[in-house]
């Protein structure tokens, strides 16, 4: 059988400009995503990304309408949700998820509102669920520079971030300063929804800052293979997903984000020693020796313990 059938099937969605341009703005949101995403799993700030990823919505509206960056609308729009959650939990007695709930869903409907009665040339509607086909000169300069910004801070700060992740306390009496870095990985947490919004907008942005480190939680025990696991299977995923959305016809953002979820549930069902079926075969042969204490304890041993700072 030849091999040219299957070289042709493989090439032809990449003679298109469109979508070379898609492959490229899709690929580099995807790794910086995933790489901050490590972080943000393992810290617990996973509700907290979802609101940012909402609350920006606003602020890159009005960025648009006053001539701005996207980025410097995201920016203070994201941190200043944080803010605002923190005053709203502190001063209501309300807890942390319902303050973010209130505060994400009431700006994120204002975003909703300041995009249905913009008068533009642009479809801001395509800031709720991305344009990747459609990226122009300026897009692509944007997120790739934002892209290789943050990619870089990323890892060059790793070793803080994870021992911030972590001990906090170590990290303050080794002089770090744990405000300073969670005020880092905020401000990086808005401008990488900023990458996302051109590959998969608001809505699924924040599905590429979970999933990817999620996945790769349950695939090691070591944080620097984390790091390197999740960017590499998100951007395979960005490319499995352009290749669904060219010959199905569908949404390259929905594509995208469904590779994603596929990948989740696969390293849920079968990943070496957390998947379901792996728990279940010690679970049976617990039961059977008579041994039931400490299996599932054993297969979730944490990452954290066996990390340098």
């Amino acid at each position: 059988m030849s091999a040219l059938p299957v070289l042709d099937w493989l090439a032809a969605p990449w003679g298109y400009e469109f979508m070379q341009r898609a492959l490229l703005v899709t690929g580099v949101a995807a790794v910086v995503c995933a790489l901050l995403s490590c972080w943000l799993v393992l810290i617990g700030w996973s509700l907290l990304g979802d609101a940012v990823a909402h609350a920006v919505l606003p602020g890159v509206v009005l960025a648009y309408l006053v001539g701005l960056p996207f980025a410097v609308g995201a920016l203070v729009f994201g941190v200043g949700a944080v803010a605002l959650i923190g005053l709203v939990r502190e001063t209501s007695g309300l807890r942390e998820d319902t303050s973010i709930g209130v505060v994400f869903t009431t700006l994120f409907a204002l975003g909703i509102v300041l995009v249905s009665t913009t008068p533009s040339q642009v479809d801001l509607g395509h800031i709720l669920f991305g344009n990747v086909l459609g990226v122009a000169d300026v897009d692509i300069v944007q997120v790739v520079g934002l892209g290789v910004l943050t990619f870089a801070v990323l890892v060059l700060k790793r070793r803080d971030l994870t021992l911030y992740a972590f001990d906090r306390t170590h990290a303050h009496a080794v002089g770090i300063s744990p405000r300073v870095l969670g005020g880092l990985l905020l401000g990086l947490l808005a401008v990488t929804v900023v990458v996302g919004l051109q590959a998969v907008g608001v809505v699924l942005v924040v599905a590429m800052l979970i999933i990817p480190g999620a996945t790769a939680y349950l695939l090691t025990e070591r944080m620097s293979r984390m790091l390197v696991i999740a960017p590499v299977l998100a951007g395979a995923c960005a490319v499995v997903g352009l290749y669904a959305s060219y010959y199905l016809d569908a949404s390259s953002a929905g594509m995208v984000v469904v590779a994603q979820g596929i990948v989740f549930t696969a390293a849920y069902a079968f990943a070496p020693r957390t998947g379901l079926l792996r728990r279940s075969s010690r679970s049976s042969r617990s039961s059977q020796d008579g041994a039931e204490a400490g299996t599932a304890a054993a297969d979730r041993e944490l990452v954290a313990p066996r990390l340098a700072p």
